[in-house]
């Protein structure tokens, strides 16, 4: 079959021609990719940011956004069956350890992270468990949802948690309306009852912004902060959910919260550098995002069915991986882009 292969860090990307996986044990799940997701990680997996974490052999199918339909599954098998849509969560999990026990998969003591630390979907095919496959509604296609394994799934994970600690009425300032940005927002719309107040950089992605689901949005031009302050009535807002990380973004962000308010980190890329004692004087909170439960990809797949979370996508063959990368790098591309075998 066809892979999209990391041979070397701060190399090009190789299409290659490597075996199909096989099924070797009873759990196991071979999915045939019908779309997956180009994620600004992947850039950050090539500049070698993951090489010392992940540990992983080179070289490697790249690829943690996947979905597609099922191909071929083990004998103990039984939540899903040959030709069913299924999206992916990104961990293959033990299920046994005590976080996953408790269903907190996402921190599963012995996991694999397809597309980071073992073969990904950037191919024709993947293999995986029974226990990451998420069965799709017969309205949804695997390229339409496909980044929102992992894009959408932490956008839903973060937006989640800003859900059970804001009231309705509370103010959430959103920091960045791109990729991920752009489903949080739906998120936040669908289950909130927050006042959204969208800032971005890029003009286009504030509009987008606007017509799903913000109520407020701010384009990034040096003033952004004295508008959010003055939004929200000289206090800042009770939640900032940051989807940059990198760029000042953190600095502008913390400015834009209020005392005891909680800022929900999701982009990253740059040190958070605040003075201690106004963390203790404000009380303040800074809660870290990566991916989700299974759980929480489950509701996500029940919000996309019902209509109120969409992505914005451009598809790309998957031979032309490199304009896709290339796209995403310049900032060319308006929501996610999708490699489609």
């Amino acid at each position: 079959m066809k892979a999209v292969q990391v041979v070397g860090y701060h190399q090009d990307l190789v299409l290659n021609e490597i075996p199909k996986p096989e099924i070797t044990g009873p759990l196991d799940v071979i999915v045939r990719i019908g779309g997956a997701g180009v994620c600004r990680t992947d850039l950050h997996i090539l500049e070698g940011q993951w090489a010392e974490k992940s540990q992983v052999t080179l070289p490697y199918t790249i690829g943690h956004e996947n979905a597609g339909w099922v191909d071929a599954v083990g004998s103990a098998v039984t939540n899903v069956a040959v030709g069913d849509k299924v999206i992916l969560h990104p961990l293959v999990t033990c299920g046994l350890c005590r976080a996953c026990r408790a269903g907190d998969d996402v921190h599963c003591e012995t996991s694999d992270f397809p597309g980071i630390d073992t073969d990904g979907g950037y191919a024709e095919y993947l293999k995986t468990t029974a226990r990451s496959v998420v069965r799709l509604d017969d309205s949804l296609e695997p390229a339409e949802v496909a980044a929102l394994a992992d894009a959408g799934l932490t956008a839903y994970h973060a937006a989640a948690k800003v859900a059970a600690v804001t009231r309705p009425g509370d103010y959430c300032v959103v920091i960045g309306a791109g990729g991920l940005g752009h489903i949080g927002i739906q998120v936040l719309a669908a289950i909130s009852g927050v006042t959204m107040i969208v800032v971005d950089q890029n003009p286009d992605a504030v509009e987008l912004a606007m017509e799903i689901g913000a109520h407020h949005g701010i384009v990034a031009d040096g003033t952004h902060v004295k508008k959010v302050v003055e939004l929200t009535g000289g206090h800042g807002a009770e939640a900032v959910l940051d989807f940059v990380g990198e760029g000042g973004a953190t600095s502008e962000g913390v400015a834009m919260l209020r005392q005891a308010g909680n800022y929900l980190v999701v982009g990253y890329g740059e040190n958070i550098d605040v003075p201690t004692i106004d963390i203790v004087s404000s009380e303040i909170n800074f809660i870290g995002n990566l991916v989700g439960s299974y759980n929480d990809l489950g509701e996500l797949m029940a919000l996309a069915a019902q209509g109120k979370v969409k992505l914005h996508t451009t598809e790309y063959p998957l031979t032309e991986f490199g304009r896709a990368l290339a796209d995403l790098d310049a900032g060319r591309v308006r929501g996610r882009a999708i490699l489609v075998p």
